[in-house]
């Protein structure tokens, strides 16, 4: 696993803060030049189209003659203010003092400002920004007026030192913010990471505090339902077992006082034979045990499969029939089964599915009383073919269906009364119909007792 330290979640959302207030500040400042030399552009040309208007107005065709135009008065006051005077003369000869202006004019088409018809442009000579107001004097005589498009230098100034003053105020409000921002959003993260950490060591008894944004009180709340899902589960499995540890006492200690009892000799020739077939007995019960404790441990795993084949459960069932009739015979117990005439085909393994009819069978003469009756009951409707064993016990309570085949569950309720039980055949049996893609559910029997149903899918015969 890599050791990589990972970033605190405090430095991510200072970070992030610092990044938007800087984007925000560089955004701004962006906007704000370009509005302001915008604004300025406009004012500029608004200003130099009504100073073209008032020269086209007060001066004559005459008054555009080279040497007598330089010493009029308003055309110095408008040399003052950077803006050139381009002079458009029949022939199409353009005179000007700044050769930029001129072609800056000559760009602009001047020539085609005539009275009433003004030529407002802005065009680019040598990389400069040039506004150009024309106006037409007569439909021969013309002039221009040309101003540089610039953004003062103390405009500029001023704005830059404005965007760093902005910037700085920017990142340290953002440094501020966010870590104030991040500690309160981390806060309940860091208390449920702080119960997660000891419920992973094996804690049971705390709760993360529900806080904080809906994300984070949902992770608060989600840890708080494994901590109870791990507590109840626990709590589940310590009588799980000792149940089970109770289940394999029972046995081990009859084998263990008999043998002793046969090493010692103190046993009678004639009762040893008697004692031997309680020790086989007990060795059956304990290694079937055993075999269902680990049979519960595959069901769980990927690798358990089952073998699956096409099987008549007509024949299955009178197989199965034939070993219990035997059995509840000697128990003094009425034993009935009824099957179709006609063969019934699923699709299941064999051997599995006999080892559940042989757990619930064994169950239901366990529990019944002497006299009562165990019945199979095998029938096909819809496709669907349905197994009922069914007992003349003392049955389920309404409470008891939905954790019956909950391992242990049964054992925890009724392990006194009802003794023989390890309380994993009836989670084993479901467990191993699920595997096999059908359904195992249990109800009240028309016998008193309890009937657990067996339903697969029938193939077409």
């Amino acid at each position: 696993m890599s050791a990589r330290r990972r970033t605190r979640l405090v430095t991510r959302i200072t970070l992030l803060g610092v990044l938007v207030a800087v984007m925000a500040v560089v955004v701004a400042g962006f906007v704000g030049y370009r509005l302001v030399t915008e604004t300025g552009k406009s004012i500029t040309r608004e200003t130099l189209s009504n100073q073209a208007d008032v020269l086209a107005t007060q001066l004559g065709p005459a008054a555009f003659d080279k040497p007598m135009l330089h010493s009029i008065k308003a055309v110095k006051v408008l040399q003052g203010q950077g803006i050139t005077i381009v002079v458009h003369r029949p022939g199409g000869r353009h005179t000007s003092l700044d050769d930029r202006a001129a072609r800056a004019a000559r760009s602009a088409k001047m020539d085609a400002a005539v009275p009433g018809h003004p030529v407002s442009r802005t065009v680019t000579v040598d990389g400069v920004d040039y506004l150009v107001e024309a106006r037409g004097v007569t439909y021969k005589v013309g002039f221009a007026l040309v101003k540089p498009v610039a953004v003062p230098n103390s405009i500029g100034g001023d704005m830059l030192r404005d965007f760093l003053i902005a910037l700085a105020v920017g990142l340290g409000v953002a440094i501020v913010a966010g870590v104030l921002l991040a500690r309160v959003l981390s806060r309940p993260l860091r208390d449920t990471a702080v119960v997660a950490a000891a419920i992973g060591r094996g804690r049971r008894d705390l709760r993360a505090p529900i806080g904080g944004a809906a994300e984070v009180a949902d992770v608060a709340t989600s840890v708080n339902d494994l901590a109870e899902a791990l507590r109840h589960s626990e709590s589940r499995q310590r009588d799980f077992l000792l149940s089970v540890s109770h289940e394999l006492r029972t046995p081990l200690t009859a084998i263990k006082g008999f043998a002793e009892a046969l090493d010692d000799g103190v046993v009678a020739r004639d009762d040893a034979a008697r004692i031997g077939g309680i020790i086989t007995d007990e060795s059956v019960r304990l290694e079937r045990l055993v075999d269902d404790l680990l049979d519960l441990a595959r069901t769980g795993a990927d690798e358990f499969h089952v073998d699956s084949a096409d099987i008549d459960l007509v024949s299955l069932v009178n197989d199965g029939a034939a070993v219990w009739r035997d059995r509840c015979a000697r128990r003094g117990l009425e034993f009935r089964a009824a099957t179709p005439p006609h063969p019934v085909v699923v699709r299941a393994d064999p051997r599995r599915l006999r080892q559940v009819i042989d757990i619930l069978a064994d169950n239901a003469v366990r529990v019944s009383p002497e006299g009562a009756a165990v019945v199979l009951s095998l029938s096909d409707d819809d496709a669907v073919a349905r197994l009922e064993v069914r007992d003349g016990g003392p049955g389920l309570s309404d409470a008891d269906y939905p954790v019956a085949f909950q391992r242990g569950v049964l054992h925890a309720r009724y392990g006194g009364e009802r003794s023989g039980a390890s309380g994993i055949g009836l989670a084993l049996a479901h467990a191993l119909v699920t595997k096999m893609d059908g359904g195992l559910s249990v109800g009240p029997a028309p016998e008193g007792g309890a009937s657990f149903a067996i339903t697969l899918r029938s193939r077409m015969r």
